[in-house]
């Protein structure tokens, strides 16, 4: 466990075969495993004929699993934390362990592995140079679009995770607030059925919902202004037309075309 007594691991989202070798050996080597829900990984670890102690780890009781973690770490056992697929703290618990851990001066690593956002996004084909990582949106409608707002003009690729029953109306409200865009919805990632749906929000996303989504969602478009089309002088009198001294006309068409304001300031001469 690179000298360190706590391991986040990550373990397959969705194929069992998509475990590493070092996720196999900490969890074999591990005296104590906390997972999020104990019945979920003892299918993973009775595949792999591990048998350990198991301890939730959940978002309801992780101040306290942190507690025993910590117990159990400053005791010289080696711990092993889990999620019930992917890597923990990543719309997962964990996060809280991670604080607590930072704050008793207790080390830990991480056994990287599979990863559901960043495979959707492989297998979304949409840009891939840049994105942002949004995760779950609130259930409440307004706090769900406070948080679209922060995000809808990035220009790149947007991850969401969606559950089943919220994948309409969370498909809605990013219609809502960011306007018709491509859209990828994939699920049944690595497993038999696994689906990658392109569409667009004005579309909708068909068929039944069944199984957690990762939704990849296009990024801002940069818009053109139409003012741009005009001759520098037009642009220039369109303001001034508008009520702008000239001094101030110059500066703002200076600004919507990206260029200095005394480059732009040469064409306002005889006007």
């Amino acid at each position: 466990m690179n000298g360190c007594n706590v391991s986040f691991v990550a373990t397959p989202i969705g194929n069992l075969k998509d475990i590493t070798l070092r996720a196999l050996e900490a969890l074999k080597e591990a005296d104590v495993i906390f997972c999020e829900d104990t019945r979920h990984s003892l299918k993973l670890l009775s595949a792999y004929d591990i048998k350990k102690p198991l301890y939730s780890c959940h978002k309801f009781n992780e101040r306290e699993a942190a507690e025993k973690i910590i117990a159990a770490a400053n005791d010289g056992k080696r711990v092993a934390i889990i999620s019930d697929a992917g890597m923990p703290v990543i719309s997962d618990p964990g996060n809280t362990v991670c604080r607590a851990l930072k704050e008793a001066g207790v080390g830990y690593t991480v056994i990287p592995g599979a990863n559901a956002a960043l495979s959707a996004l492989v297998l979304s084909a949409l840009p891939a140079d840049r994105f942002a990582f949004i995760g779950f949106l609130p259930d409440k409608e307004g706090e769900r679009r406070a948080v679209l707002e922060r995000y809808k003009n990035l220009d790149m690729s947007l991850i969401f995770h969606v559950a089943p029953q919220d994948v309409d109306r969370h498909i809605s409200s990013i219609y809502e607030c960011f306007g018709d865009r491509n859209a990828c919805a994939v699920r049944e990632i690595s497993k038999l059925h696994e689906e990658c749906a392109h569409f667009k929000f004005s579309e909708g996303l068909q068929g039944e919902k069944r199984g957690e989504y990762v939704l990849i969602v296009e990024g801002a478009r940069e818009t053109e202004n139409p003012l741009n089309n005009l001759s520098e002088q037009e642009h220039i009198l369109h303001y001034i037309a508008g009520g702008m001294d000239k001094k101030e006309a110059v500066k703002q068409a200076a600004r919507d075309r990206g260029i200095p304001k005394s480059e732009m300031y040469k064409f306002s001469l005889g006007l």
